[in-house]
């Protein structure tokens, strides 16, 4: 049973990951300067989003608004 549980798990992560990288506007995300720019990729890649806010140096409710600018999909 462990085994099924980790690859749903692992299948969940990955079309979340596919979700948000083909939601994102990466026209504005390249845009950004580079922490905020480092910190959406990572947060598009990982979907952990308090290393991605902590990486951007900003709040959270404010790196929030920030991947909605970027069309990202968060789930908060």
């Amino acid at each position: 049973m462990p085994e099924e549980i980790r690859r749903k798990w692992e299948e969940f992560e990955r079309e979340a990951r596919e979700i948000r990288r083909r939601m994102a506007d990466w026209d504005f995300i390249r845009s950004q300067p580079p922490r905020l720019r480092a910190a959406l990729e990572l947060y598009v890649e990982t979907g952990d989003i308090r290393l991605a806010q902590r990486v951007s140096g900003l709040i959270l409710e404010d790196f929030v608004e920030l991947t909605k600018k970027a069309g990202v999909p968060t789930g908060l």
